[in-house]
């Protein structure tokens, strides 16, 4: 038989079950990211309709990854109390008590953690892209409503020069 078919023993079935919870979860990040990719050049092209349809893609693998971080945590409490740990075991802990498991244990970790690094960047840059965009709309909509409100002559920022003040006596001149 081989690793892969050979039966788990019951005391390393937890420890197995966190090792597969964190492929899912690694999957996950990676559809994440690849969301991210793709709304980002939907952001350059200025497709509305697709950075729509991924940003709903995106939240919707936001929340599946929320479900699984839910269920990792409760998985390594259990975990704790079987082992009759305190708090809460980070997983280089959890696989020193687990050697059979800590190469793959360690292994889907530095990977999960690498696509995690990369959707941070991606969503770094998403972001200032944004806040850019958001921006240069802020300021069009201030000109917009400063010459609604005000017509006269503008400064080079965009707000109204406003004429001095009449005084009484030059108005009843």
């Amino acid at each position: 038989m081989s690793a892969a078919t050979a039966p788990i023993s019951p005391a390393l079935k937890p420890i197995v079950d966190l090792e597969n919870l964190l492929k899912e979860m690694l999957e996950e990040h990676r559809k994440l990211l690849m969301h991210l990719e793709v709304h980002q050049s939907a952001m350059q092209s200025l497709n509305l309709p697709e950075m729509e349809a991924c940003r709903t893609r995106q939240e919707a693998a936001r929340s599946r990854i929320i479900r699984l971080e839910n269920r990792r945590k409760a998985m390594v409490q259990q975990i704790a109390r079987i082992n009759q740990l305190t708090g809460e075991p980070q997983i280089p802990a959890l696989a020193e008590i687990y050697p059979q498991r800590k190469a793959q244990l360690l292994a889907v970790r530095g990977e999960l953690q690498l696509v995690m690094k990369k959707i941070a960047e991606r969503s770094h840059v998403a972001t200032r892209l944004a806040s850019a965009v958001l921006g240069h709309l802020n300021t069009a909509m201030r000109i917009v409503a400063g010459a609604v409100g005000s017509g006269g002559i503008y400064t080079n920022r965009g707000t109204p020069k406003m004429a001095r003040r009449i005084g009484v006596i030059e108005a009843v001149g």
